[in-house]
């Protein structure tokens, strides 16, 4: 669904998404800012999809959505052969790539 939507467009539907959640539980704007410590307007811009991830999540894990958030980004596993080659240690940092290729890539 998200693919071909600009990311300002995907945080406006996450944005009704929190708010109609909201609605469903029967929640005001105000509860919620209660509820969460965070303040009116921090809900109102999170709600139209101008909020801080840490704002976005501690409103999702109030309206009980916690375990939808390990599905944001599933946890990546290291596939054997990397696993060989590193001799069992995690990535740290991504390998250097061409500069000029992620300078084609970021073109928009």
């Amino acid at each position: 669904m998200f693919e071909n939507m600009s990311p300002s467009a995907v945080a406006e539907e996450l944005g009704r998404r929190i708010k109609r959640a909201r609605l469903n539980a029967n929640v005001t704007q105000k509860e919620l800012s209660e509820a969460t410590g965070l303040s009116l307007n921090a809900i109102k811009n999170a709600e139209k999809g101008k909020s801080q991830l840490d704002t976005f999540i501690i409103i999702v894990m109030q309206l009980g959505f916690s375990e939808q958030l390990s599905l944001f980004i599933p946890e990546q596993s290291l596939s054997p052969m990397q696993l060989l080659k590193m001799q069992g240690k995690q990535r740290k940092r991504a390998s250097s790539s061409d500069s000029s290729e992620i300078n084609e890539k970021a073109k928009w």
